[in-house]
């Protein structure tokens, strides 16, 4: 059975710099916080954590003093860093470069939106890390869809402007947009595509990796939002694709009668796990108890 490793998936540069900054950090003191899980893959949480790096709870956050804290890329609303500065929390602020530029864009779009009345809305996922910090911006006032259902909740006499939570899929924009439109004929609409091309970029290698192999493997953690439009895709073009988290939900009946199986990730899964997972497919291909 071949077995290949997709050299294209693994950490995007936002997740890798937070990493950094988290070890970095951690050589010189043995502890450290993170406001939510640092990226969500378990396996590297778990790496982390062994190294003295805390996960806490945004409820935990706003009873905590005289500590550090890591931000981690996803971004995070005003509230955090006012919080920090009354509280003498020294913040190592690891926010995406992306997310950030995007957090700038929708506090001023808000700000200048007050004079005709305009309703912000963003594209992305209720409750998700990112889309939190991009809401904060707007002092909760900003409206989330996820999809074409979500928007009975817009008021289309009132102009509207969108943008998107970074790690949402092109194709997913593009039909809201439409709809959008179709919807709106008489107020204005300004739709920006702030997707991250980082992101963006990866779908047409999936598609060419996922698409070779008789089995494909999709390892991603179960919170991260790129990793569902990355399987998504993945399934579009191979429906023989498998979502997996950790090694223990590999079934060995899956590898019956197949001469192929491609390995691939969303941009919050460590290369080292896909590696893991590749290393055990090896086990279970020679009959060793795994």
């Amino acid at each position: 059975m071949k077995i290949e490793v997709d050299k294209g998936s693994g950490f995007c540069f936002g997740v890798v710099e937070a990493i950094r900054r988290a070890e970095e950090w951690l050589e010189q003191d043995k502890q450290l916080f993170c406001l939510g899980d640092i990226v969500h893959n378990n396996s590297e949480v778990e790496r982390l954590r062994k190294k003295g790096l805390t996960t806490i709870s945004h409820e935990q956050f706003f009873t905590m003093s005289n500590t550090t804290v890591l931000l981690r890329a996803h971004g995070e609303p005003p509230e955090i860093y006012k919080y920090a500065q009354a509280n003498n929390i020294k913040l190592i602020d690891a926010t995406c470069p992306v997310v950030l530029k995007l957090q700038k864009r929708i506090l001023k779009s808000y700000e200048s939106g007050f004079k005709d009345n305009t309703q912000l809305v963003i594209y992305g996922k209720k409750g998700h890390a990112e889309v939190n910090g991009l809401v904060g911006q707007t002092k909760g006032d900003a409206l989330v869809v996820e999809g074409i259902e979500d928007l009975e909740q817009l008021d289309f006499t009132r102009p509207i402007v969108l943008y998107s939570q970074t790690t949402k899929g092109l194709e997913g924009l593009h039909h809201l947009t439409e709809e959008l439109k179709n919807r709106t004929t008489k107020v204005p609409v300004k739709i920006h595509d702030t997707i991250c091309r980082q992101v963006v970029n990866r779908i047409p290698g999936i598609k060419k990796f996922a698409v070779r192999f008789d089995l494909v493997l999709f390892v991603s953690g179960k919170k991260s939002s790129n990793g569902k439009m990355l399987f998504d895709i993945c399934s579009s073009v191979n429906p023989n694709t498998k979502f997996i988290s950790e090694l223990n939900e590999i079934d060995p009946n899956w590898f019956q009668n197949i001469a192929s199986v491609g390995i691939c990730g969303a941009t919050s899964t460590p290369k080292q796990l896909l590696e893991e997972v590749a290393s055990h497919l090896t086990q279970i291909q020679s009959g060793q108890n795994v």
